[in-house]
């Protein structure tokens, strides 16, 4: 086995900075997201990007080792365990700073643990890995995810056409409305598009955004049933959260790059149009979700085995750096519109 696999389980710091924060009060609750944004930026500033990449023999051992695949499974139980704590730390008495700052701790497990393992999971072949992608979506209340960017945005990614991929001088909190609403909508009509190729009709519990529709409002009702219906609006505000950050990092991966139009439609999808990075922290906590470029150029590829490419631009730091940097948008564009070659003197 090899061990090496194991610098993975660092991830788990996060939901036990979680529980540790719906099982404590004041400003201790905010220990998940100091963590993120404040502690993980800090040490990228420490530890240089490593661009080296495995040896065949090496990338074979690592497709080979069950630990790789049972550490992202074990995210799904761990996930649900802090969803449970989440609700029943949710129903006693607290003050204003203690529930703001546990809604975060959930809003964190939400985009970080929910939708990022989910992503990997989704582009698995095996059913049972898509049904844990599924559920973990579902923690994060954005089901819909599943379907769009997997047969949406893979396919239209840095086009006009992909809903997740930020345009040039476009600010990320003008991207978050586009994003989100226009990936749901895409989602419905490629669900419909793919009912209408076998005959089927988009009205009917085969549409796959019909049924994670229904499972959603059955989960928030039950929330509400049972541990009351304030409960299930702070979870609401956490999911939200939680989904923000995913589309946080939309923009950064994409921002700004943009595929060539030929007769035939789009060039295919390079290296070049996806921002990498190989900041170790960053890559690690996100299993590897930082070698975007590589995800994107072989979607099929496993997170232990994504590569660095020469060809792919490169962030000036790892993701949570660039996210917080996307919210200053001045300092964004001044930064980023230079690497692209905006706005150069030279």
């Amino acid at each position: 086995m090899n061990l090496r696999a194991l610098k993975y389980l660092s991830v788990l710091s996060l939901p036990i900075l979680a529980y540790f924060s719906f099982h404590s009060t004041g400003w201790l609750t905010y220990l998940p997201i100091l963590e993120a944004f404040l502690i993980i930026p800090i040490l990228e500033l420490f530890f240089k990007p490593d661009a080296e990449n495995f040896s065949e023999v090496e990338e074979q051992k690592r497709l080979e080792n069950p630990v790789y695949d049972v550490l992202v499974y074990l995210i799904v139980p761990i996930q649900l365990a802090c969803v449970w704590w989440f609700l029943v730390s949710m129903t006693q008495p607290m003050d204003l700073l203690t529930r703001v700052g546990r809604i975060t701790a959930m809003g964190m497990l939400c985009g970080v643990m929910g939708i990022n393992v989910a992503h990997e999971l989704g582009h698995r072949k095996r059913k049972y890995e898509q049904q844990m992608s599924k559920v973990l979506l579902l923690t994060s209340l954005y089901m819909h995810f599943f379907i769009e960017h997997n047969r949406g945005h893979h396919k239209h990614v840095s086009t006009a056409e992909d809903p997740s991929s930020a345009r040039l001088g476009e600010s990320l909190y003008a991207f978050w409305v586009r994003s989100v609403v226009q990936s749901y909508l895409s989602a419905w009509r490629l669900e419909a598009a793919r009912l209408r190729k076998k005959g089927k009709s988009a009205y009917s519990l085969r549409n796959e955004m019909l049924q994670f529709q229904v499972i959603q409002l059955t989960f928030l009702l039950a929330v509400g049933y049972f541990f009351g219906w304030e409960v299930m609006l702070y979870y609401v505000i956490a999911a939200v959260m939680g989904f923000l950050l995913l589309e946080t990092v939309n923009y950064i991966e994409h921002y700004g790059l943009t595929r060539n139009k030929t007769e035939r439609g789009y060039e295919r999808v390079m290296p070049a149009h996806s921002w990498n990075s190989d900041h170790l922290v960053g890559r690690i906590m996100l299993f590897e979700l930082s070698r975007h470029s590589d995800h994107h150029y072989i979607a099929s590829r496993k997170y232990q085995v994504l590569r660095h490419m020469d060809e792919s631009p490169q962030m000036p730091t790892g993701y949570p750096g660039m996210m917080l940097m996307a919210t200053v948008p001045p300092l964004w564009f001044y930064v980023m519109n230079r690497k692209i070659g905006v706005g150069r003197n030279d």
